[in-house]
């Protein structure tokens, strides 16, 4: 990796015609806004600049350090999602045995036992490779993954590929396998329960899950074995991997967030607030322009009223 880091790689943009550049450019530009909005996180200036027009330069390592941060969030995602679906199939389908099962200590073995996998799978990928030297410096796509860093290699890379593979089919056979098993539990949960409020909550809170999942499940199916495939458009493959980092984190404040009915009270509570506090602050200062804006004048009158002549009728004039 070491001969590597001297080169800059150029990110390649999506075929959009000039006249759907700005319209392109205000809704990603918006849907950045949101994202920040959404995640209650600070929202950052975008700076215009033509140079940003220009396909942007960006060196191997930090390309090689993004593409591992990309793919720990993909896992990472389908990881997470697989363990909620098996959290809503405890919850529903053995709810007396919830407590047991997902107990604190539980919870901490899932989570590490999670995310060693979730590495390990990662670390392996991206260091395969590490074992050649690029002899292109265009990425393919407009974020560094494995697939566009594969590319880049002119030498043999089939175990890369194969591995890539076994990866891809693991994360999200598995994850559709437990999701499938579990919802099918719940759906017969469900229709065996004679609760109407028990089956809607289970419908709209298994719903929002089953969403994203499917979501993140064909979009990031698609993005990555479109690389294996010649006639898949290369800007529809962008398009849907770009898709991958910009929406679930829309969907998942407003799914997981604000479908649930205390955040989104508090949620409303706090911006009414502050809606209250805004408003008071403009009207404190509206009226104290209005009383300076009159003091102003009537200071006015009495200085141009000293200044004028006295008219008295008991004045004798030569």
């Amino acid at each position: 990796m070491d001969t590597n880091s001297t080169y800059m790689l150029t990110l390649e943009s999506l075929s959009i015609a000039p006249s759907d550049v700005y319209p392109a450019f205000i809704f990603g530009t918006l849907t950045y806004c949101f994202i920040v909005f959404c995640n209650m996180t600070v929202l950052a200036t975008i700076a215009l600049d033509r140079k940003l027009h220009k396909p942007m330069s960006i060196s191997y390592p930090t390309c090689f350090i993004q593409a591992l941060l990309i793919h720990l969030y993909g896992v990472g995602s389908f990881t997470i999602l697989t363990a909620m679906a098996y959290d809503r199939y405890i919850a529903i389908c053995c709810p007396l045995r919830y407590n047991n099962i997902m107990s604190q200590n539980n919870l901490k073995k899932i989570i590490i036992v999670m995310w060693l996998l979730i590495i390990s799978l990662v670390v392996v990928l991206l260091s395969l490779v590490t074992r050649f030297k690029i002899c292109r410096t265009t990425i393919v796509d407009l974020n560094c993954n494995n697939p566009s860093l594969v590319k880049l290699i002119c030498d043999d890379t089939r175990i890369n590929n194969y591995y890539g593979l076994f990866v891809t089919a693991f994360v999200q056979g598995m994850s559709l396998i437990v999701v499938i098993f579990t919802y099918i539990q719940i759906l017969f949960a469900c229709v065996m329960n004679k609760s109407s409020d028990a089956k809607r909550k289970a419908i709209q809170t298994c719903g929002t899950h089953l969403v994203v999942f499917l979501f993140l499940e064909y979009n990031s199916c698609f993005s990555l074995l479109a690389h294996r495939l010649e006639q898949a458009s290369p800007s529809l493959r962008r398009a849907f991997g770009l898709s991958i980092l910009v929406f679930p984190p829309i969907l998942n404040p407003l799914l997981y967030g604000l479908k649930t009915k205390e955040i989104r009270q508090n949620v409303l509570r706090f911006y009414k607030k502050r809606c209250v506090q805004v408003n008071d602050n403009f009207m404190c200062k509206y009226n104290t322009w209005i009383l300076m804006c009159v003091h102003v004048r009537d200071q006015t009158f009495l200085n141009e009223s000293s200044q004028e002549p006295s008219t008295s009728i008991f004045n004798v004039h030569p």
